[in-house]
């Protein structure tokens, strides 16, 4: 009991100078244990975007759904076409859960497409974005282009996953979201 006294003493005065060491430093735990990178909640815009025969669509179309979004140009380089693939893998990983994600690619110009990248990629909503106040919406760290975003349920823009993200933890991610939400 004697040994245990000294320690606490001296446990009570070393704290507070780590305490203030680690603030010196802006030392911050890593919490939590997502992968993808959370964004404060915003509600998107319920713009009008169109599909690519020029039919009118709202992404309040999707409500009730979990959506991953890509942005990126019609010639869709190998970086959008790997987040294109990596969009359509996740959702079907999600076995009997799949229903409940949709998949959406706002394309930023008028650019045809390909035929082959719409038969590969079938099942994706593939909407024109070109000028679209919507895109001011999304957060300006980096290139939009670089990333895959999710929208919640309600329609918020809430977490994204980093430039050529591991397939893996964001398919753990995408079914903690699931799994923690009966909403969508």
């Amino acid at each position: 009991m004697w040994t245990v006294i000294p320690f606490v003493i001296l446990l009570g005065l070393a704290w507070p100078a780590t305490k203030n060491l680690i603030a010196h430093y802006n030392w911050q735990p890593r919490g939590g244990v997502n992968y993808g990178e959370l964004i404060p909640a915003r509600s998107l815009s319920d713009l009008l975007l169109r599909h690519l025969d020029q039919r009118a669509f709202r992404l309040s179309e999707l409500k009730g759904k979990w959506i991953l979004l890509q942005l990126d140009e019609a010639d869709c380089a190998a970086a959008c076409r790997a987040k294109l693939y990596d969009m359509r893998q996740l959702r079907l990983a999600q076995g009997r859960e799949m229903e409940r994600v949709e998949r959406v690619w706002l394309i930023l110009d008028e650019a045809p497409l390909e035929t082959l990248l719409l038969r590969e990629y079938d099942g994706t909503r593939m909407l024109r974005a070109a000028g679209s106040p919507l895109l001011a919406e999304f957060p300006p760290a980096g290139s939009v282009r670089d990333h895959i975003y999710v929208i919640d349920p309600h329609g918020n823009l809430m977490l994204r996953f980093p430039k050529d993200a591991d397939p893996r933890k964001m398919h753990q991610d995408l079914a903690r979201l699931l799994r923690a939400s009966r909403i969508g």
